[in-house]
C-alpha cells in the first residue's frame, strides 16, 4: 500500500490519537468508540448524499450539526457526535475513514494485535488455519487476526500480506519465476 490514496496523513493520525486518548483516560472504553465509528462507517458508506452534504462547503455548519444529531444522537456516544462536529468544524469530514482505519490500527498497537491476509486457491481448513495463526502469531511476537481471500489465479500455496510484506509463497509465482529462469 504505497499509493498516496491509503497511506494516513498526519493529521488523520492526530484525531486517531484523539480519540485513543480519550479511551486512554478512561472517558470511553477503547471497543465502544470503535463500534461507533464503525457505525459511522457504515452509513457514510451506505449514503452518498450524507458524505456530499457533510464535504459541501456550501451547506452551513450548524445545518450539519443537526443532521448529525438527527442520524446519530440514538445511536452512538455524544462524545464521538460531538468529534463528529469536530470535524465539520475543523473541514475534515472527508478523512474519516481514514482517521477510523487510523484510529483502528493504534487500537491493534494497544492490544497487540497483527492483521493478516492470507489468499489461496482454494478455502483453507480449520485446522490449517490454526496452525498457520499459530505460526505467525510465534513468528511475530503478536495476537494474529487472519482474514483469508480465495484467488484461483494463484493456482495452489498461500501468498500472506503483513502490512506491506507480502510471502508469495503461490504455484503460480514459483511457475513465474522458473519461466523467466528458463528465458
Amino acid at each position: 500500500m504505497t499509493d498516496n490514496k491509503n497511506q494516513i496523513s498526519t493529521s488523520e493520525k492526530i484525531y486517531a490519537n484523539s480519540l485513543i486518548q480519550v479511551g486512554k483516560d478512561g472517558i470511553l472504553p477503547f471497543d465502544s468508540i470503535l463500534k461507533d465509528l464503525n457505525e459511522i462507517k457504515e452509513i457514510t458508506n451506505q449514503s452518498a448524499d450524507f458524505v456530499e452534504v457533510m464535504e459541501n462547503p456550501a451547506i452551513d455548519d450548524n445545518t450539519k450539526y443537526e443532521i448529525i444529531d438527527n442520524i446519530f444522537s440514538n445511536r452512538i456516544n455524544d462524545k464521538i457526535i460531538n468529534f463528529l462536529k469536530i470535524l465539520i468544524t475543523k473541514k475534515r469530514f472527508n478523512e474519516l475513514n481514514k482517521i477510523i482505519q487510523a484510529y483502528s490500527d493504534e487500537l491493534d498497537k494497544i492490544n497487540n494485535i497483527k492483521r493478516v491476509e492470507v489468499i489461496s486457491a482454494v478455502d483453507i481448513s480449520e485446522e490449517q488455519e490454526k496452525h498457520l495463526t499459530e505460526k505467525l502469531q510465534n513468528k511475530l511476537q503478536k495476537n494474529v487476526i487472519l482474514t483469508r481471500t480465495i484467488d484461483k489465479n494463484i493456482i495452489g500455496g498461500l501468498v500472506i500480506k503483513i502490512d506491506d510484506d507480502v510471502i508469495d509463497n503461490s504455484l503460480k509465482n514459483k511457475l513465474e519465476s522458473l519461466s523467466k529462469n528458463i528465458i
